[in-house]
């Protein structure tokens, strides 16, 4: 019987991934580098690793790249504030979970980025706990955000059900011995979701599986 919900946030609860990737291409741009949408699903979605290397390659310092990503993450915070959208239907599935089960915030993104968006969505009063980059050392694809889940909520495996819309976040959740819904978005429809507990349309789709 699942008691307890771990949701994913870019991509599942507000559409900022494609803001993400926008900072990033503008970024890139700088240095001559055309970041495409398969390589940030590639290198973001799929394997967490970024694409940094790609200006180590080009002889660039560890100095300019710190600069690029500082820069990268100012431009980022500029997009949340002024272009984040909510993932259409997700707060009327909160609310109808809401009480129901226990449910957490887990996720890759830093914690002031999460709080800029969440002073807008208003979601966080849904959730009991929140996992972000700051509290573990591993991000995902690393099972530790969902290990960490998983200490925090008191719940045995079997009674917890993860969300996620990437591969990375389905193989964090697989390696945390968690069963995952899958829900796609058009950067990571084309992703190897083997081994996913089912792959939903939208998160509306959720409420028939309570």
């Amino acid at each position: 019987m699942i008691k307890a919900i771990f949701w994913d946030n870019d991509g599942i609860l507000v559409d900022t991934e494609k803001l993400y990737y926008k900072a990033s291409k503008l970024t890139f741009a700088k240095i001559g580098i055309d970041l495409t949408d398969q390589m940030y699903a590639e290198y973001f979605l799929r394997n967490s690793h970024g694409t940094w290397h790609l200006a180590k390659n080009l002889g660039h310092s560890d100095t300019t790249i710190s600069e690029l990503r500082n820069e990268r993450n100012n431009l980022y915070s500029k997009l949340l504030e002024s272009e984040i959208e909510i993932i259409k239907g997700a707060e009327e599935v909160l609310n109808r979970l809401y009480g129901k089960y226990k449910m957490g915030i887990v996720t890759s993104s830093r914690k002031d980025h999460f709080e800029l968006i969440h002073r807008q969505t208003g979601f966080l009063k849904y959730f009991d706990f929140v996992v972000t980059s700051e509290d573990v050392k591993n991000t995902k694809p690393d099972p530790e955000p969902y290990l960490k889940a998983l200490e925090i909520s008191g719940m045995k495996k079997d009674e917890c059900i993860v969300v996620e819309d990437s591969e990375r976040g389905l193989r964090s959740a697989i390696a945390a011995g968690l069963k995952c819904y899958i829900i796609p978005t058009s950067l990571t429809l084309n992703s190897d979701f083997s081994g996913a507990e089912k792959i939903l349309n939208n998160i509306k789709e959720i409420l028939s599986l309570f």
